[in-house]
């Protein structure tokens, strides 16, 4: 049965947009403007929303072909899509290195050079630049890619396997997590020791719930139904969240009597704050986030709203955004180590950074869009295919979402106690 197709939905640009932005607010620390973004409201942050609508993304765009079976096709635009994902970290991280020997070199920010995992360039620099070739190390700020890149090799089979086997896909992704989480499995760091600061083995989890979700989506369904006790017991525990992590005493006392469970045997990933494992906190306030937010309510018209128009666009050319974001966090972190400033600096770097950043998509949306077709006579039209990618670029056909819509999509290790993930 052909599948019913209605205007492009517009909520996963929305929540994509805001996502963006967030994470480039929340790349630019110690400023006020960080402290409205959503990791001051619960245990997760920007990072596991951004991940889940990556998975979401996938499924909708690769997926039908991918359900006619495992194809080269399919293959060959998801591996080439990792493989983009590969080349635009390597820029981004040459242009991170620049900016930082340029505030050494010519401002005399010295400071820059022992900061986000720098420090191995000046006694280990043959192996910090092989390190920075294969992914085993991953300058601060600029380790989200690696993991997406990662988890897109994964990705043809989550999704096929999301079409014919959804509940056995969720069980073997919580297992891995699992896995990972009690026996401390991760990517190896080089020179450094230690793991990936995104661990895919663990951060699966969230993409594969975007995939399942995404695959629902392009049924016409939902992944998981409205029930009204799940619709209470997510509110209550996204309230209690916001109140835990701005409450002095609750942060004192709660945070620490969590972690102490760790004394008796439970796993550190089911009683910490863990990013890097994505600890069952994180990962239950994200959860809770999807599932009310996607109520088929208030949020489908703000996210259609013309006041919304400027982060729809933000998500609709994600991968841009997100790599001119990074640069421009990273030139704003170097001129707050030369030059601290103070309130006026702090704004002119965060609203003029996101300006930019809206001035890069709005370009972006020029250079895509597609001349008015002149009349045709009818014999000379040909149909056109609906590919995979078709559905993330504007203007092009989606599914009728009709019920579900998305949440809000670094380095230091999550503190064991639910305070703002600092990237």
């Amino acid at each position: 049965m052909p599948e019913a197709r209605s205007a492009r939905d517009p909520r996963l640009d929305f929540f994509r947009g805001i996502a963006l932005a967030m994470i480039f607010v929340n790349h630019i620390p110690h400023q006020i403007y960080e402290n409205f973004t959503s990791r001051n409201f619960g245990h997760s942050d920007a990072a596991e929303g951004f991940v889940f609508m990556s998975g979401l993304a996938a499924a909708l765009a690769y997926g039908p072909k991918l359900a006619e079976g495992f194809n080269r096709q399919s293959f060959g635009k998801i591996w080439g899509r990792s493989w983009t994902l590969y080349m635009t970290h390597l820029v981004i991280t040459f242009w991170v290195i620049a900016i930082f020997a340029g505030g050494a070199l010519f401002f005399g920010g010295d400071k820059l050079l022992t900061m986000n995992a720098f420090g191995p360039l000046a006694k280990q620099p043959l192996e910090w630049l092989i390190g920075l070739a294969t992914l085993s190390h991953q300058l601060g700020y600029v380790n989200i890619l690696p993991m997406y890149a990662a988890l897109m090799i994964a990705a043809p089979f989550m999704i096929r396997f999301s079409q014919v086997a959804p509940m056995k896909l969720l069980a073997v992704s919580l297992s891995l997590w699992a896995l990972a989480g009690t026996f401390r499995l991760n990517f190896p760091n080089f020179p450094y020791e230690g793991g990936w600061f995104f661990n895919p083995l663990s951060w699966q989890l969230i993409f594969c719930i975007g995939i399942l979700t995404g695959t629902a989506m392009r049924g016409g369904k939902r992944f998981l139904g409205v029930h009204k006790p799940l619709v209470i017991l997510a509110g209550l525990w996204l309230v209690m969240a916001a109140i835990w992590v701005n409450n002095a005493w609750m942060l004192r006392t709660w945070g620490p009597a969590l972690g102490s469970l760790k004394d008796h045997g439970v796993p550190f990933f089911l009683v910490t704050f863990d990013k890097t494992f994505l600890s069952l906190p994180r990962f239950l306030h994200v959860l809770a986030l999807v599932y009310i937010l996607s109520m088929p309510y208030l949020v489908p018209q703000i996210a259609a709203s013309k006041a919304a128009a400027p982060l729809r666009m933000l998500g609709r050319h994600g991968l841009k955004v997100f790599a001119f974001g990074t640069v421009l966090a990273i030139f704003a972190q170097a001129v707050k180590v030369v030059h601290p400033g103070g309130l006026l600096q702090d704004t002119v770097l965060v609203w003029g950074g996101l300006a930019i950043l809206y001035a890069i998509a709005r370009i972006s949306e020029w250079m895509r869009a597609k001349p008015v077709a002149r009349d045709v006579p009818a014999a000379r039209t040909m149909p056109r295919e609906d590919m995979p990618g078709d559905l993330l670029r504007p203007g092009a056909p989606a599914l009728a979402l009709p019920r579900l819509s998305l949440p809000s999509s670094i380095p230091v290790v999550q503190p064991e106690v639910p305070r703002r993930a600092e990237h």
